[in-house]
């Protein structure tokens, strides 16, 4: 007897998630081998800010197993971003059957430009977000206090910012896709500008530290992407109709 269709669709939803799953876990298996290397190039935006404040800044660990669990993290947000073109080509596939043929000519594209989106944002908030913010905080109260930093606090707030950046960054790619499938329009997101710059400053601040210069300088770059996913969405409408007119013909 033949399974009923949402069961299949379950079963292959489920190998698919498996096979993203396993990718992400092979993945931080080789960037948990450079696990040193990884921890001191996150390690320089901190002794930087420290170097130009001219202070000695120690990371400290607070239990026995933060070593461990901190290499564990780093590696597994290496090993993500190694991951993440297997793991959004899962996802095209479980998506891709329902699609007709010229959709499906998307998959390319659109995996390149996640994974390179993704990247380009980490690499913003590593180089330009970071030198920021890391000499902000860390000289706000000048000598008064000697800096004794949690290597897992301080690893995890820099992976979160750089995470944060990378899934931001995806808007022009999302757009792009959305509008060639017909489900975003550049009209929609022009008109909505006013709700997007409210919803851009609300996660500016939820990415960076409680203060103003550093949500500044997140806010104004994802403003620059809003708009140009606005305009990537308006050549991705005119691709469709495009192809919509030929084949009608």
């Amino acid at each position: 007897m033949k399974e009923a269709p949402l069961v299949e669709h379950l079963e292959e939803l489920r190998a698919r998630i498996l096979r993203a799953v396993l990718a992400w876990a092979v993945m931080t298996g080789v960037a948990f081998a450079f696990r040193v290397q990884l921890l001191d190039w996150l390690r320089r935006p901190l002794d930087a800010a420290a170097a130009r404040h001219g202070i000695q800044v120690n990371l400290i660990v607070l239990d026995i197993v933060e070593p461990f669990f901190v290499s564990l993290k780093v590696a597994a947000f290496g090993g993500l971003v190694l991951a993440l073109p297997f793991i959004v080509y899962q996802v095209w596939a479980f998506i891709a059957p329902g699609l007709y043929e010229h959709e499906k000519r998307l998959a390319v594209p659109f995996l390149l430009g996640a994974g390179f989106s993704f990247a380009l944002g980490a690499l913003f908030a590593y180089l330009v977000l970071l030198p920021f913010v890391v000499p902000f905080l860390l000289g706000f109260l000048g000598d008064v206090v000697t800096p004794q930093i949690s290597i897992g606090r301080y690893m995890g707030q820099m992976l979160m910012m750089m995470a944060a950046l990378g899934l931001v960054f995806e808007m022009p790619v999302v757009s792009y896709l959305l509008a060639r499938l017909g489900l975003l329009t550049a009209d929609f997101l022009r008109r909505n500008w006013r709700v997007a710059i409210v919803l851009l400053l609300f996660v500016s601040a939820l990415i960076t530290p409680a203060d103003v210069f550093s949500m500044v300088v997140v806010a104004l770059p994802l403003f620059v992407l809003y708009w140009v996913s606005v305009m990537v969405a308006g050549v991705a409408e005119r691709q469709r109709a495009r192809l919509e007119g030929q084949e009608a013909a």
